[in-house]
């Protein structure tokens, strides 16, 4: 099969980490480690999250005095990509000898008209104190929103993806057996101008609706969306709460998740399999095996039924 995997940031950075290198590649290593068995038997590529990342680059950028301006949000992007696609890209070859793996710097079209860039909503950075996000948020001009209980972060213009700019090349580099790590972050988000030229944006784009846009038009069989959780819940923070097994879009629709996590997550992998009929699935990254077999995680196919007799 192709296989798309979207890893979330916390698979770099857990919650509570510190966002040292050094432990960002020894998770690096240990999520290569859960995936390895994935690419010898498949068409294997890798989309990763980077929102820890981009708020401590921004950060430093913001506090170096050399600077007359920081730098803006699409190259700190383009610099995440770089630094988290070596650490991928390092620990695969590591752990497939002899297989071709090659890690991408894209850029993920969007549109300058997006209404998403009057309302930011997506969080990057590190976790703050109230008192602590909003004294920041005087200082450098940004916006700040509670992140589900955990504390305060910093959030920004997030609009949608259309294409993946390099989508072409990377079919041609998973054609030719290559494992292809790109459009980490969500992509590096450019518009074109008035006169057809691309153009960086200040934003970030979500990672799993980039992941579902590219998984598409590169006719994947299975989407993964993999983060820290065994499944998508329903009724999530309740004395009613469950986990939701084998599913279809339309049944995942009538249940509510929250914007800023498991929102964005659902409509990436429900909308997935509605406009290919294929599957997608969320759950717990050490689980991927599992998951691609349909025995844990959230399945979500067009009947629920999953795996079909041709992928076994």
């Amino acid at each position: 099969m192709r296989v798309l995997v979207a890893l979330g940031g916390n698979a770099l950075v857990k919650r509570g980490d510190t966002p040292d290198a050094d432990l960002q590649r020894a998770n690096v290593d240990t999520a290569v480690r859960a995936l390895a068995p994935l690419a010898e038997r498949h068409e294997l590529i890798l989309t990763h999250g980077n929102g820890p990342q981009v708020g401590v680059l921004s950060l430093e950028s913001v506090n170096d005095a050399a600077l007359t301006r920081p730098y803006p949000l699409d190259t700190i992007g383009a610099e995440t990509q770089g630094m988290i696609g070596y650490w991928m890209l390092q620990a695969l070859q590591n752990a497939l000898p002899g297989r071709q793996v090659v890690a991408m710097i894209n850029q993920t079209l969007v549109s300058a008209v997006d209404p998403a860039f009057e309302r930011p909503t997506k969080f990057v950075g590190q976790v703050y104190p109230r008192a602590e996000a909003e004294r920041l948020a005087a200082e450098y001009g940004w916006t700040v929103a509670e992140d589900g209980g955990a504390g305060w972060r910093r959030v920004v213009p997030s609009p949608r993806p259309q294409r993946v700019i390099e989508t072409r090349l990377i079919r041609l580099l998973v054609r030719s057996g290559a494992v292809v790590v790109c459009a980490g972050g969500g992509g590096i988000p450019v518009f074109r101008n008035d006169v057809g030229r691309l153009e960086g944006v200040e934003a970030v784009i979500d990672k799993d609706l980039t992941a579902s846009v590219l998984a598409e038009t590169l006719e994947v069989d299975a989407l993964l969306i993999l983060t820290d959780v065994p499944q998508v819940m329903r009724n999530f923070g309740t004395s009613r709460q469950e986990g939701i097994g084998h599913t279809t879009p339309h049944e995942l629709r009538a249940e509510e998740f929250p914007a800023g996590s498991m929102g964005p997550k659902v409509e990436a992998a429900a909308g997935f399999v509605e406009r290919t009929g294929d599957m997608a699935a969320i759950g717990r990254l050490d689980e991927c095996e599992r998951i691609l077999a349909g025995a844990a995680g959230t399945i979500i196919t067009p009947n629920a039924t999953w795996p079909l007799e041709s992928t076994l």
